[in-house]
């Protein structure tokens, strides 16, 4: 099996002057390619600084993290912003999206970086906003959006230069419960793809939708359960 994220005794400390505040104390962790999982903990339980390590939005302490084959553990910022835009599509609890920029504009907006020209870029964001079930919502704005169909637009904003990993915070945060298994069976068709999902979320009945549970406590693992088994990819 094809390994996504290799942690190895990553630690994770802040300080306050020079008292020292031990958050991550040593977590290990391994995620394959194509895996659905969700992380779990309370708050203060460390699973935010964990999400940050896992997108490259914060280095470790100590530790290791290997990312599609990538040590990022020690990477500058400036080399930590590639990783982030070519291996890693974010999902936000906020969607954080662009509010003057269309559905499509909005999806677009990694492949400017990327370096795509416009012609191509807005036939892939219509492409992608079409799988996500948006495609006649192209033109419109945020304010002209429900909340799940937010959420849509930002899902099809990660996915848009095919990532390595899906990282998913509290994706359903801000929905009814009827959306957000609507959002949920889009993430289980997302993941039936191919794609390797990984979910933070505090909520039982979301983490559900996953095959596999990794609770962290007091900044450990303190259970990794497999949920549902999944056929091995051809």
């Amino acid at each position: 099996m094809e390994e996504i994220i290799r942690l190895n005794d990553i630690k994770k400390s802040y300080y306050l002057g020079k008292q020292e505040l031990p958050v991550l104390k040593g977590i290990d962790l391994l995620i394959v390619k194509n895996e659905y999982v969700a992380l779990m903990g309370p708050s203060g339980s460390g699973k935010s600084t964990l999400m940050n390590i896992l997108g490259c939005l914060d280095t470790p302490t100590a530790g290791e993290y290997i990312l599609n084959g990538k040590n990022v553990s020690r990477m500058e910022d400036n080399e930590l912003a590639d990783v982030r835009n070519t291996e890693i599509g974010f999902v936000f609890q906020q969607f954080n999206l662009l509010p003057r920029l269309t559905a499509w504009e909005n999806v677009a907006l990694p492949l400017i970086y990327a370096g795509v020209g416009k012609a191509e870029r807005e036939e892939r964001a219509r492409a992608m906003l079409d799988k996500v079930g948006l495609g006649d919502r192209a033109h419109h704005k945020p304010n002209e959006l429900s909340g799940g169909q937010s959420q849509r637009v930002a899902i099809a904003r990660a996915l848009i230069n095919d990532p390595a990993l899906i990282l998913a915070d509290e994706p359903t945060g801000n929905l009814d419960s009827k959306t957000s298994v609507e959002i949920m069976e889009l993430f289980g068709k997302i993941h039936a793809q191919g794609n390797t999902v990984v979910l933070v979320t505090h909520e039982e009945d979301i983490a559900n939708f996953t095959h596999r549970i990794v609770k962290i406590k007091d900044g450990l693992v303190e259970t990794d359960t497999r949920i549902k088994q999944v056929a091995a990819q051809p």
